[in-house]
């Protein structure tokens, strides 16, 4: 039996100094870190960029198949995505939780394990927080703060007319990761002597519960020079967030159904499942992936990286929104994202 230590035990001051005993410090910057009433991080002239995402059990993820610590990661992760969403590097972390009394001190530590795997990954540092009680479930929030040269953070209203639109990765995987993990607890919940078959999905399932942010994407742009004209990650479905470029910037698009890029373990996938992979992509969202408009010109500097595919342009306000298919209809594009308030 593993062991179990109560909170309680513990108090809060107490529980904030074991879960941050072994903090590792990667950033300057980073003047006071935990310890303190707060933190005090020195960015050198440059300019500050902050996002925070709040994640709720039952709602954002299932602890029924997501595991404490990939939990911890991807909570980091999908912060850190917004960061660079803006041409910035992250940072710095705060973590603050609420949980119940049926988290022992063994799941927070697994919790937080995940957090420090994510902050050596993409080196942030991790500088404060807050944790309470909560009457049930696990509330997780996550406020990160980045760095960027001046002026040089990119927007999503700021496409041209006559902008490539491009994506990194591959879309829709994620999507498909959850719908597999919801048939399991499914089966599981009308059958608990049922195993979970995952029919080796490594990727869909990966996709799902550790994503990654394109700090690699960033990077390389910075490397090559190009300057994304508008820029935001794809958390929601890529034609949500086409929709969200095209709105704030004033213009129309369009989009080719042959060059959204699908992993082939998630076309196939998708075809087994009776699903679209087109769908899925569009509508399916988590990938984090980074979506942005460049112009023409930076075209032959992104050629030869596969990790950037080019998916369609941005064209007058007057021409709408439209993805051209396959067999060469063109269809409008409509928002069906993922909504937290359906």
């Amino acid at each position: 039996m593993e062991e179990r230590t109560e909170i309680n035990d513990l108090g809060e001051f107490g529980l904030i100094d074991y879960l941050t005993r072994n903090i590792e410090i990667y950033n300057a910057g980073t003047v006071l870190g935990v310890g303190d009433d707060a933190a005090v991080i020195d960015h050198f002239g440059k300019q500050t960029v902050v996002s925070t995402d709040m994640l709720v059990e039952g709602i954002h993820f299932d602890l029924m198949y997501t595991p404490l610590k990939h939990l911890g990661y991807k909570s980091v992760v999908v912060n850190l995505s917004d960061i660079y969403a803006m041409n910035a590097t992250p940072t710095h972390i705060t973590v603050s939780l609420a949980f119940s009394n049926r988290f022992s001190l063994e799941a927070l530590n697994e919790f937080y394990e995940g957090v420090y795997a994510a902050c050596e990954r993409y080196k942030v540092d991790l500088v404060g927080g807050d944790t309470s009680t909560s009457q049930k479930g696990f509330v997780i929030s996550v406020t990160a703060i980045g760095e960027v040269a001046p002026d040089q953070f990119v927007k999503r209203s700021t496409a041209q007319k006559g902008d490539l639109l491009c994506v990194s990765g591959d879309l829709g995987a994620a999507f498909l990761g959850l719908t597999l993990l919801e048939r399991e607890k499914k089966i599981f919940l009308e059958n608990p002597q049922v195993q979970p078959d995952l029919e080796n999905q490594t990727y869909v399932i990966g996709r799902q519960l550790k994503p990654e942010a394109r700090q690699d994407i960033i990077s390389f742009l910075a490397g090559k020079e190009i300057m994304p004209t508008a820029m935001m990650d794809v958390s929601d479905g890529l034609s949500s967030e086409i929709l969200h470029i095209c709105k704030q910037s004033q213009l129309g698009c369009v989009l080719y159904e042959e060059k959204i890029p699908v992993a082939d373990d998630a076309r196939q996938l998708a075809m087994q499942l009776g699903l679209d992979p087109t769908a899925c992509a569009l509508s399916g969202g988590e990938d984090y992936e980074l979506l942005f408009t460049m112009k023409q010109a930076d075209y032959d500097k992104i050629t030869l990286n596969e990790e950037i595919a080019v998916i369609g342009y941005m064209t007058d306000p007057a021409e709408g929104s439209h993805i051209i298919t396959r067999s060469g209809n063109k269809h409008q594009i409509t928002a069906q994202g993922w909504n937290a308030f359906k």
